[in-house]
């Protein structure tokens, strides 16, 4: 029964009838080449959660992946991931939820942004999650997530890779600044290879290959 209620989920999620064919920040997995992260299935699509995981680890092992050298975009697969055990376990999604948001509350106080980052970003892949009713309005409520991970550049400085969380986050719903967050990004690729490779494949009409981001070649075709 669990097993048939989750397909359905990702069918809604992922199979629907969208340009994207799906939320961008449940959908569509990010390269984090040998990175570590939460055990995962990598079959096809999306991948799954590990049957043999205890999820009532979630809030735990997630805060340990999330160090402080880790790459934003390392975090956000973490974050993805860790979205969708929550929507298996809502219990460890609910308590991953509160141990994010106090670091949050302290990575403000000491003016560090990764952590208001790793609040913003999960709240906002929460928000698609739950987004099957969203479908018929084409909203999604992501604001208070893409609002904290704008807080987090502010505290951050120029980060070209929490640009690209950014773009994603504002892609659908498409919003106004889309745009200057994509811009942004693949004008600060240039010697990162996860960035380049998942602008790559995740922005697909760039017509940017990842060595053409690595080297700088910024294409002016239409961006979508």
């Amino acid at each position: 029964m669990k097993h048939l209620k989750w397909a359905a989920l990702l069918s809604v999620l992922c199979l629907a009838p969208l340009a994207l064919a799906g939320t961008p920040l449940i959908c569509f997995p990010f390269d984090i080449g040998n990175a570590r992260s939460l055990p995962w299935i990598q079959d096809r699509g999306i991948g799954s959660p590990h049957g043999g995981y205890d999820s009532s680890r979630l809030a735990a092992d997630t805060a340990s992946l999330l160090a402080q050298d880790t790459p934003v975009i390392v975090r956000m697969e973490t974050l993805r991931r860790a979205a969708l055990y929550s929507a298996k376990n809502a219990d460890a999604g609910r308590r991953l939820l509160e141990s994010l948001k106090a670091r949050a509350e302290a990575g403000k106080a000491a003016r560090q942004g990764l952590a208001v980052f790793d609040y913003g970003y999960y709240k906002a892949t929460m928000a698609q999650l739950n987004a099957e009713k969203a479908y018929a309005t084409g909203t999604t409520g992501t604001n208070q997530g893409y609002d904290l991970v704008r807080e987090a550049m502010q505290l951050r400085g120029g980060d070209p890779e929490m640009e690209f969380a950014a773009a994603v986050i504002t892609l659908w719903p498409k919003r106004p600044q889309h745009a200057e967050h994509l811009r942004n990004a693949v004008a600060g690729a240039q010697g990162d290879d996860l960035l380049a490779a998942n602008l790559s494949s995740h922005f697909p009409s760039l017509g940017l290959t990842p060595a053409d981001l690595r080297n700088g070649k910024i294409a002016s075709s239409k961006k979508r």
